[in-house]
């Protein structure tokens, strides 16, 4: 046993960490007078109307007394009185009403009335939200509100984020902010993340929190919840399906709805109205707007980011006169971060966002709401134009509208008590921006792959809405929509109208073969030979084109011209496309529109045509250029301006040929083939290589004699010159001996016999095996081998004098004989 007062640390506790301890545990605060406080809360017949007029704690007081908050907004008066009372909650009402605080307070409430603090305490309340900039806006209320005194350890958990750093902190976390994803990482991967104790559970948004696209997070995150706990539920479009209440396992909630009863489901402070603006006019539109109300805080919403990324890059090159700024669920959380926090400061600017942006978040003083497209149901309308009119401010939002839309989305906005109005756009203000777009994009390649990709994106988000009452995809112009754009064509649809893609999959090989082929039967009866049954791997291998250069995702978005023609003459006479031979998946959405070959990437290197189409062609200028054996069409100034560069003009013209000359000076090509009739006239085969290999046998053998005589004949001369060096050698030494006035050497000529009778071995001797014997007889007459610095004039004159000086001191040097030619020597030296 440990003695009391004790612990089991080796170094003891410092006081100022105790009485830190003690501090945390607040022994002093006024739990019980709250509590009956509490208990005395009548929400279903008294009226509360200021944040005085509830039992709340001072750091709650001094926390909204410093963001001045005093007087409660209707959800607050009713849904803080009952949460304080431990009930479950459905809260509704209208955007911009402060449904953020009706949940923030309580929770600081609850948990401290509860003494939920500290790290042994564990985690008390989790409030989830829908996206990250909502979470973040949550965090920066409770952390303003609850600052001024509260002890709690409160934490944000978001994607983007460091997981490892929010790891360690979340075993010390008493507050809990996150999105679904990552709520649900940490409870399944972070082994120190207890909710055991959880007290309180937050759902700001709910109806889509627990929409489809949540589903799957939500129920695993109950899943480790204690089903004993409060759990709160807010949003401006609040669902009552019993099935969503039944899964987050509600007590007997109060559903509080402060503006059911009102005619409209918008602030009275908004005015709402809408265009008919068709597809193609919708930027041109847009693009009038910005430029009237330059000071003015608007807020734009796209159906796709890659749509968002392609108006914010094209309208920041044009400079409209106002900051522009784009958000959408694609980009970093930095930049998601600065984007907001831009905007919120910002007095006039001008945001391009998804409905990432469409949930929750404040923007203070938003002037325009404008909804480019039409939004998914009558919520996501709602939440979008939320934005503005916040606090009942002023605000006015403006809705897009295709024809085609208009009928559909009047009734939804109409059964969801939405007030909205028709205006007419002032043609004369109206400014197009078409040739601009064109232009832009024909300098800058990435931006038109953006415009690509935008068309695609808006169209696939068109065809995979679920009411296709507003959304009918066969009404939509999409060719004149590509060319507001500023793309020269759009990308083709490829499902089918009349048939069902399940069905045409399922559909074998050889029955689409009979029906193509029926039909080309009824159409051209000789075209039936051309029509080719079976496709091999060796024929889709020489299909492809480009795959070290374009990557596949690009050339989807390129159609095939032969692939374009093949599927409009499989087109049967009530309109519906037939499955073609030369399609590989005709379950893709998108075909590819139009392709440009390799070998002429730009139209100003077109090839030349031949001169009989050029007659066909009335009007235009034919240049022959030289060196060219098709003359050059002029159909357009690029081509004209052609003429002036000098290096476009080579890829026009013909290559050359290399060619070489013989020794007469006759030119022909490097690599000539004999002709057949020529080679068949020599013989065959086999008789003319063996006449080759004779005729090249006998010209190496006399090329061998040539060499063996000539290598002879050098071992004779560099055997003459060394005897003459040594010759000259013994002169210095001896004196020599000069026998007549002929000057002839005996000595040399009796050696040189000698050397000569010796045989044939010796006189065919290698250079190497000469060398060593040089190097043998300097050794044996006391010479040194050279250094590298020694020069031959040097060692000789050295020896020189070492010889004479010992032979006029010591007498004539005594040599050990070992060979027959030192022998020699010295008996020619006692001769003489």
């Amino acid at each position: 046993m440990v003695a009391p007062g004790i612990t089991g640390c080796t170094r003891p506790t410092k006081v100022k960490k105790q009485a830190g301890a003690q501090k945390r545990k607040r022994d002093d605060v006024d739990v019980e007078q709250l509590e009956q406080a509490v208990e005395q809360l009548d929400p279903k017949n008294a009226t509360y109307t200021n944040f005085t007029d509830l039992p709340l704690s001072e750091p709650t007081k001094l926390g909204l007394k410093a963001a001045h908050f005093a007087v409660m907004t209707d959800i607050q008066a009713r849904a803080i009185p009952l949460a304080l009372k431990g009930h479950d909650i459905l809260g509704a009402a209208k955007t911009g009403s402060g449904k953020t605080l009706a949940f923030i307070v309580p929770v600081l409430e609850n948990l401290y009335r509860l003494q939920h603090v500290g790290m042994d305490a564990g985690l008390g309340a989790l409030i989830i939200s829908p996206t990250r900039e909502l979470a973040i806006q949550i965090f920066d209320v409770l952390r303003k509100i609850g600052k001024h005194g509260h002890m709690f350890a409160a934490g944000l958990i978001i994607g983007g984020k460091s997981l490892e750093a929010e790891r360690q902190a979340l075993s010390r976390m008493n507050i809990l902010v996150g999105t679904p994803g990552r709520i649900l990482q940490h409870l399944s991967q972070t082994v120190a993340f207890n909710v055991d104790d959880l007290k309180m559970l937050v759902l700001d948004e709910a109806d889509r929190i627990l929409d489809m696209g949540f589903q799957r997070d939500v129920d695993a995150i109950i899943e480790y919840l204690p089903k004993e706990r409060q759990t709160l539920l807010f949003s401006a479009t609040q669902s009552k399906k019993l099935s969503d209440l039944a899964r987050l396992s509600l007590q007997e909630p109060e559903y509080v709805s402060v503006h059911a009863e009102d005619r409209t489901a918008t602030p009275k402070t908004l005015q709402q109205n809408y265009i008919i603006c068709s597809l193609e006019e919708k930027l041109d539109t847009l693009w009038s707007f910005i430029q009237a109300s330059k000071k003015s805080k608007i807020l734009c919403f796209f159906s796709s980011a890659k749509l968002v990324r392609f108006v914010y890059e094209s309208f920041r090159h044009m400079q409209p006169g106002i900051p522009l700024l784009h958000i959408h669920g694609r980009q970093k959380q930095g930049a998601r971060l600065d984007t907001t926090a831009k905007f919120s400061a910002a007095k006039y600017s001008c945001l391009f966002a998804t409905d990432v942006a469409a949930r929750g978040l404040d923007f203070p003083a938003v002037d325009f709401v404008i909804q480019v497209d039409c939004p998914e149901d009558a919520e996501t309308y709602i939440h979008r134009v939320g934005r503005t009119a916040r606090y009942n401010r002023e605000g006015r939002g403006v809705l897009f509208l295709a024809p085609s839309e208009e009928e559909g989305m009047l009734k939804r906005l109409e059964a969801k008590k939405v007030p909205i109005e028709l205006i007419n756009v002032r043609q004369k203000k109206r400014q197009s921006i078409k040739d601009q777009l064109v232009h832009m994009l024909f300098k800058d390649p990435a931006l038109k792959y953006l415009a690509q990709k935008a068309f695609v994106t808006y169209v696939k988000s068109v065809y995979l809405q679920k009411d296709k009452e507003i959304f009918k995809l066969t009404e939509y112009d999409l060719e004149a929509f590509a060319a507001s754009l500023g793309l020269p064509g759009a990308p083709k649809i490829k499902f089918l109208k009349n048939d069902d893609a399940k069905k045409r999959k399922a559909e074998s090989r050889q029955e689409m073969q009979i029906s193509s082929s029926e039909g080309e039967e009824e159409e051209d009866e000789p075209a039936k030979k051309k029509v080719k049954t079976v496709r091999t791997k060796y024929d889709r291998m020489f299909e492809r084109q480009n795959q070290d250069i374009l990557a596949d995702h690009y050339k989807k978005l390129v159609r095939d011209d032969d692939a374009v023609d093949g599927a409009t003459a499989a087109k049967d006479t009530e309109g519906a496309e037939q499955p073609h031979a030369n399609d590989n998946e005709d379950d893709d959405f998108l075909a590819v529109k139009r392709r440009i070959p390799a070998e002429a990437q730009d139209a100003e290197f077109a090839p030349p045509i031949s001169e009989a189409d050029a007659a066909a062609l009335e009007g235009r200028k034919v240049v022959h250029l030289q060196g060219a054996s098709q003359p050059l069409i002029i159909d357009s100034h690029r081509r004209e301006k052609l003429l002036k560069s000098k290096k476009k003009l080579l890829k026009l013209k013909d290559k050359g040929k290399r060619i070489i000359y013989d020794d007469d000076g006759n030119p022909h090509e490097i690599y000539e083939l004999e002709n057949e009739e020529d080679f068949k006239a020599k013989g065959l085969p086999e008789e003319q290589r063996r006449r080759y290999l004779e005729a090249a046998r006998e010209e190496v053998q006399v090329a061998d004699v040539e060499d063996k005589a000539a290598a002879k004949a050098k071992r004779r001369e560099k055997m003459r010159k060394r005897k003459e060096r040594e010759r000259a050698e013994m002169e210095g030494l001896e004196g020599g001996v000069e026998i007549g006035d002929t000057g002839v050497d005996a000595l040399a000529n009796f050696r040189a016999d000698a050397e000569s009778s010796a045989g044939e071995e010796e006189r065919g001797r290698e250079e190497e095996v000469e060398e060593e014997e040089e190097e043998e007889q300097s050794k044996k007459k006391g010479k040194k081998q050279k250094k590298w610095f020694e020069q031959d004039s040097d060692d000789e004159e050295a020896s020189s004098r070492n010889k004479k000086k010992g032979m006029k001191n010591n007498g004539p040097i005594v040599q050990e004989l070992e060979a027959l030619e030192d022998l020699e020597e010295m008996a020619a030296g006692l001769l003489g």
